[in-house]
């Protein structure tokens, strides 16, 4: 009788272990550019659009030109700062800032200054460089650039539900702020709207 247990729990583990083994995932590769929209929540796609319309709508206002015109042609100096996930999903806030950093930098229309902890580890190397570096190759102090402006904002999420549908709207509010008045000189926002169906 023990032999005949042990015959049928050794089956049983058998069944079990081939059957969590038999499924497989099937994996195709796409173009990173490609629209996917599998959950209905915020994706990299909306991530990279809302970034290219934010930064159309921060290079093609006023400020830019008045600060171009005062300023002999001279462009901005704009630091990407906090942009808060005030939604009700997590959203990695990095590679949406990342998405409007590499903006910036294409238009060309500002220069981006490094900010918060990038800056203080870029400090650190060239406190570091005073030690160990060359008097030929070792970077001085005080020749950073101030940047003239911060960006800073907001990720936030409304989600209306029933049943086996919802839509999910997002706003984010963006807003730029001259570092030396704070006065805010430039807010705009961009809104994505999604109905999901299960």
């Amino acid at each position: 009788m023990k032999n005949l247990v042990k015959l049928i729990s050794i089956i049983a583990i058998v069944i079990f272990i081939s059957s969590c083994t038999s499924q497989q995932h099937a994996v195709q590769r796409v173009n990173y550019d490609e629209q996917i929209d599998l959950s209905g929540r915020w994706n990299d796609t909306d991530s990279w659009k809302t970034a290219q319309d934010i930064i159309e709508q921060i290079i093609n206002d006023q400020w830019i030109r008045n600060f171009n015109q005062a300023n002999n042609g001279e462009r901005p100096k704009v630091i990407v700062g906090v942009i808060k996930n005030k939604s009700h999903e997590h959203i990695d806030a990095g590679t949406f800032i990342k998405d409007i950093e590499k903006a910036f930098i294409r238009t060309k229309a500002v220069r981006l200054i490094q900010g918060g902890e990038k800056r203080e580890e870029i400090r650190y190397e060239r406190q570091d460089q005073q030690d160990y570096a060359s008097k030929t190759t070792m970077k001085k102090w005080g020749r950073e650039l101030g940047a003239d402006y911060m960006l800073q904002g907001t990720i936030n999420s409304i989600v209306d539900s029933y049943q086996n549908q919802k839509v999910i709207y997002y706003q984010i509010d963006l807003e730029l702020t001259d570092l030396e008045t704070n006065e805010v000189i430039w807010i705009g926002d961009e809104k994505i709207k999604k109905y999901v169906r299960n």
